[in-house]
Parts: structure tokens; C-alpha cells; sequence
């Protein structure tokens, strides 16, 4: 029987691994300040001054983003609104989630 107890912990390690995980505010943080992330034909750089650059085949944006309670907020001028997305992690791949399933995955270009 321990045997049988044991199996079922050891298989049930890798399957949690790759879950996806809720992010903390601070662990969004240390995910994206200085980094860069890589999505579909498009890449954004996290400045640790809030400043923030998406830049999409080529065509340059700049913008802010800043981190409130456990969700990423990003900003885009002329727009001076706020959207604010909670955050998941599995390994090494970051998704932004917005209600009504609005997802968006990236993985680190840097």
C-alpha cells in the first residue's frame, strides 16, 4: 500500500508542473521588470521606470505598465485608461488574463 501511495505522489509531481499557476503581484514584477517578452510577430520591452515598448512587424508603441495588487496594468497613450490583467505561469510561458477569457501567452525573447 505505501508503495501504491508513493507512485501516485511521484506521478502526480510532473502533472502539477504543468499546471498553470496564479501570479502574485510581486512575482509579476520580477517576471517583466527589465525583460522581454515574445508574442505572435511581436515583441514588449518592461523598462523598470513603467515605461513599456510593444513593438508589432516593426511598428514601434510606447506605452506604461505598472503592477496593482496581484494584476499587470498597462497603459497606451492617447487612451489614459488603465486594463489590468491577472497572470498565470507555467515553466517558462507567462499568459495575461482579462475576463471573458481574453488570453494572451508570451515566452521570454531575451
Amino acid at each position: 500500500m505505501r508503495r501504491f501511495a508513493l507512485i501516485l505522489v511521484l506521478l502526480a509531481g510532473p502533472v502539477a508542473a504543468e499546471q498553470w499557476m496564479p501570479m502574485t503581484g510581486d512575482e509579476i514584477r520580477t517576471a517583466l521588470t527589465g525583460r522581454t517578452l515574445a508574442y505572435p510577430d511581436t515583441t514588449q520591452d518592461f523598462r523598470d521606470s513603467g515605461r513599456t515598448l510593444y513593438i508589432h512587424k516593426g511598428r514601434e508603441s510606447w506605452g506604461y505598465w505598472r503592477v496593482e495588487g496581484d494584476a499587470y496594468c498597462s497603459q497606451w497613450p492617447p487612451n489614459d485608461l488603465w486594463a489590468c490583467y491577472g497572470m498565470d505561469r507555467r515553466g517558462d510561458i507567462l499568459r495575461f488574463v482579462r475576463e471573458r477569457d481574453d488570453i494572451t501567452e508570451a515566452t521570454y525573447a531575451d
